[in-house]
């Protein structure tokens, strides 16, 4: 059975550290005591999911003023595939329901790239759930991001260096 905690112990926080750093590419990634402290300074939503007493994934949500950001969505590799990350993603969109939420993920429209087909099948991963695709790529170092989003509105580039500016406030990287 699936529960989510929403405080962990020291060896929760060892073992979700672990799949942050295995789930995400090095330069995606906020150094880990960093993350830590922005959780705390910017009032993150971030929620480990457990079935039994075994970690299976988490999320970090920044719940904007005007946008939530799904910020790192990650569920543990041996446990893809088997609807784990749908029964998350489904709690995650009923927790922001009626709200505008986005998400930045590796492109699939990079040419070339490491690994297209997993690209493709996470853009489509979240296209079943809700999301559009926006049009909108941001490019960080090597990699091209795809910004998605679900929800009321329009999202445009200038929301997104709001949302960037905002963690700017509390985080600076080059």
């Amino acid at each position: 059975m699936i529960e989510m905690k929403l405080t962990s112990t020291q060896e929760d926080i060892i073992q979700i550290k672990q799949l942050y750093e295995t789930a995400f590419p090095e330069n995606e990634r906020i150094p880990w005591p960093d993350l830590m402290r922005l959780i705390d300074e910017m009032h993150l939503d971030f929620t480990a999911f457990y079935d039994d007493d075994e970690l299976i994934g988490f999320y970090i949500v920044y719940p904007g003023a005007k946008v939530n950001w799904f910020w790192y969505f990650a569920v543990k590799e041996e446990l893809r595939g088997k609807g784990i990350g749908q029964q998350i993603l489904t709690h995650l969109i009923q927790k922001y329901e009626g709200k505008t939420c986005v998400l930045d993920m590796e492109s699939p429209y990079q040419n070339p790239c490491p690994n297209p087909e997993q690209r493709w099948r996470r853009q489509h991963f979240y296209q079943r759930n809700g999301f559009r695709d926006t049009n909108l790529f941001k490019s960080y170092d090597d990699i091209e991001m795809t910004i998605m989003m679900m929800g009321p509105g329009v999202f445009t580039m200038a929301d997104w260096d709001t949302i960037t500016n905002e963690l700017r406030q509390h985080w600076t990287w080059d």
